[in-house]
């Protein structure tokens, strides 16, 4: 998959193209539909298929004042979405000059000048442009005078209720890790970079912990999980905490992962931590004899659960950053 960031990075390769559009934050199943219908669409028609996305989500430049956090940051949401086949992935700055363009102007320089587009695939509730004016209607009108089709696709639904960000996030925020697999199509993921932390796992614990420098939005309810580590390519058992260490007094939020049968030294290292299970609440304990008898019992319960055939989970793909496409 090719990553531009502007457009001017592929106008002249670009012959024609099949393209979806959308802010696609967590790459959900419902993106995965849009994104693996464009793949199909443009293979049938010998388009090229192009994924169009941006950075900043354009909330943050729109509505400064809400702080919510994001499922998927740039780099982990193009990675996302090069595992489900499209071509090239164009990933636009979005600034307060575009958001000021109507679905006319966008269209005209980003979709037909730029990408030589011939099918719009759009979600049931995608908008574009100068005051969402750009909708189904108004773009397949915009369609028949410039000669490109817009097909738009239902929502996806699981239990009852349609598969959005919103409704992700909030399950995430409750710590529900294990039923919104069925949303994303994968447990819900964080990356972080393993740094020094207070030194008390291995010390005072015997549970040594890789403490992860927060990077992500996104973090599930406090409280102890079993996960799955993966760290220089391959992947192993864990337990993380997310909290703030109640028995020791903390304030700040922390992400720690002991990492089961595992002695490799991960310092300054970036691993990505898979949440399959939520275990049990924080909670704060009347000394360190207690806590090692809870977190005795955490990891116990937490071999139980990674080792059940449901909780199985494959090596993701390298990072688009390091992949030889992107060099």
């Amino acid at each position: 998959m090719i990553v531009a960031r502007t457009i001017e990075e592929i106008t002249d390769t670009i012959a024609g193209s099949c393209v979806t559009i959308g802010n696609f934050d967590g790459v959900h199943k419902g993106h995965q539909k849009l994104i693996q219908h464009t793949c199909s669409r443009a293979k049938a028609r010998d388009l090229v298929s192009v994924v169009v996305t941006f950075d900043p989500h354009p909330m943050r430049v729109l509505r400064s004042d809400i702080t919510l956090p994001f499922i998927t940051l740039a780099e982990q949401k193009i990675d996302l979405i090069s595992k489900h086949g499209p071509q090239v992935c164009l990933v636009l700055e979005f600034t307060m000059d575009m958001a000021r363009l109507t679905p006319e102007e966008f269209v005209k320089k980003y979709l037909l000048d730029g990408l030589k587009m011939k099918e719009m695939i759009i979600g049931y509730d995608y908008h574009l442009g100068k005051g969402r004016a750009g909708n189904f209607t108004t773009l397949t009108e915009l369609g028949i005078r410039n000669n490109f089709t817009v097909d738009r696709l239902d929502p996806v639904s699981i239990e009852d209720a349609v598969v959005s960000s919103t409704r992700i996030r909030d399950m995430v925020q409750a710590g529900k890790v294990w039923p919104v697999r069925s949303l994303l199509g994968r447990f819900y993921q964080i990356k972080g970079t393993v740094v020094h932390g207070m030194n008390r796992g291995g010390r005072l614990l015997g549970f040594p912990t890789a403490n992860l420098k927060l990077v992500d939005e996104l973090f599930p309810k406090p409280g102890v999980y079993a996960i799955w580590v993966e760290s220089k390519n391959k992947i192993h058992m864990g337990v993380a905490n997310i909290g703030k260490n109640p028995t020791f007094g903390n304030d700040a939020l922390s992400v720690e992962a002991h990492i089961l049968d595992f002695k490799d030294d991960i310092y300054d290292s970036d691993i990505r931590i898979h949440f399959v299970q939520r275990v049990r609440d924080e909670k704060k304990f009347n000394g360190i004899d207690e806590l090692k008898d809870r977190i005795g019992k955490d990891i116990a319960l937490s071999r139980q659960i990674l080792s059940q055939p449901e909780a199985e989970i494959q090596l993701t793909k390298p990072d688009f950053a390091n992949s030889p496409d992107n060099k």
